[in-house]
């Protein structure tokens, strides 16, 4: 579908990957209604893009109801970009019930909600779309993220069975999986090192979500390819990987290591 003259929500939108999806979405002629839970940069953010008719809504999806809210506040929309993600990282039982229940209504229950609400809207006037943001570890397992792998997972698989239930309505749904990001986003803040794997840069990332709303793409994949293989090789071979990962290279762990301790803190 064209972006110009369409209204855009945009969750997460005051992060490093949400500021390079709402600059391209503006730049595209769409008109942006950014979320986050900071009203101040999302202030300067809306006022900072090109184009008009831009604004904001603040909004924790880690509060009960909050998806509900947005929607309500967000008002007459064209694309969902759910963006919005915390970190989900470490050992499972390092978690008390109240970080389980948030990370798993930021990253899954929210973009559910979401699209529960919006999927009718959309498929009334026959046009429209969702894009989902994923990771690369929605598709292979790696230490230390059993949480945010779960509900990454689960993002795609809530993406992949909405566009087919929405197909031929004229509402197309796309998801977005990338790898390691540089200058922003999750990765980027924990400061942990990628050991020769690679990175991505954000406005790779915001390239794919435009693509994907203009082209109807089911899945786009940021990632260079050594991060590419090892996904394909973890999705593929699960046990093979997990050997290799944890007998032959160190580095895996190392990695899934520094970045549960560079994220500790975003757990509440």
């Amino acid at each position: 579908m064209e972006l110009a003259g369409k209204t855009a929500l945009l969750t997460g939108a005051t992060g490093g990957l949400g500021r390079a999806i709402a600059q391209a979405l503006a730049e595209r002629g769409a008109s942006v209604v950014a979320s986050s839970r900071k009203p101040e940069e999302l202030a300067e953010l809306t006022g900072s893009l090109p184009g008009s008719g831009h604004r904001s809504v603040v909004s924790d999806l880690g509060d009960e109801g909050a998806a509900e809210k947005l929607v309500a506040e967000a008002g007459d929309v064209d694309v969902l970009v759910a963006n919005a993600g915390v970190p989900g990282t470490g050992l499972l039982e390092d978690y008390d019930g109240e970080q389980l229940a948030r990370a798993v209504r930021v990253n899954l229950e929210a973009p559910m909600q979401l699209a529960r609400l919006l999927s009718p809207r959309l498929r009334e006037r026959g046009a429209g779309h969702m894009v989902f943001m994923a990771s690369l570890a929605g598709k292979a397992a790696a230490p230390k993220s059993a949480i945010y792998s779960a509900t990454k997972a689960g993002m795609r698989g809530l993406a992949f069975s909405l566009r087919e239930d929405l197909w031929g309505t004229g509402v197309g749904v796309s998801v977005i999986s990338p790898g390691f990001i540089r200058g922003a986003g999750m990765f980027h803040d924990s400061g942990a090192g990628t050991f020769g794997l690679g990175t991505s840069a954000p406005e790779e990332v915001s390239g794919a979500v435009i693509r994907a709303i203009e082209r109807n793409r089911s899945e786009i994949v940021v990632a260079p390819f050594q991060q590419r293989l090892l996904a394909w090789v973890g999705q593929r071979y699960p046990e093979l990987a997990g050997q290799i990962g944890h007998r032959r290279l160190g580095k895996r762990v190392d990695i899934a290591d520094r970045i549960a301790d560079g994220q500790v803190n975003k757990r509440g």
